[in-house]
């Protein structure tokens, strides 16, 4: 996560920026307005809640901080949902919401895995090819080489690689 931060603050982008709060929030905030509803806090929180029912990883991780999940402890959707219906730009919502709880903010988008080829997969380390798996949701119980970790990526690779219309996220 220290390297997308460098290649953030050295691209003239802010560690906000690079967050999985303004990733997530500015994703929810376009696929509302190509819809072109009228933004009220309800709608916004109708979405909000859809798409976190949908959200694995950091992302669902995001939601459960946010109170958008049925296992939250707590609930400040409130904190996005009033702010997106009046167009206050994500990453100020994103501000906003680390004054409140500062774990939103340290929640970064992790480098991104280009190469899924046998050689590429290979100069990760175990722990790495592990969190690829976990970001899709797959878990590999019969691992015990490398090799075996790499085998199972490359198998499901496509299926999540379309799904998200995202390369794999690391």
């Amino acid at each position: 996560s220290w390297l997308v931060k460098v290649r953030s603050v050295a691209a003239g982008l802010t560690e906000v920026e690079s967050s999985v709060c303004v990733g997530f929030l500015s994703r929810l905030y376009e696929g509302l307005m190509s819809r072109h509803v009228e933004l009220t806090p309800a709608v916004v929180e109708e979405d909000l809640l859809r798409a976190c029912g949908k959200a694995v990883g950091k992302e669902n991780r995001l939601c459960y901080y946010l109170g958008a999940t049925s296992d939250a402890a707590t609930k400040i959707t409130g904190e996005v949902t009033r702010p997106m219906s009046f167009h206050l730009p994500v990453n100020k919502i994103c501000e906003r919401l680390q004054k409140r709880d500062s774990q939103i903010c340290e929640l970064t988008y992790e480098k991104q895995v280009t190469d899924l080829s046998r050689e590429g997969l290979s100069k990760l380390r175990v722990a790495e090819l592990k969190n690829i798996l976990n970001s899709w949701g797959e878990v590999c119980r019969a691992c015990i080489e490398k090799s075996d970790f790499i085998s199972l990526i490359q198998e499901v690779a496509t299926k999540y690689s379309k799904q998200t219309g995202q390369k794999a996220e690391l």
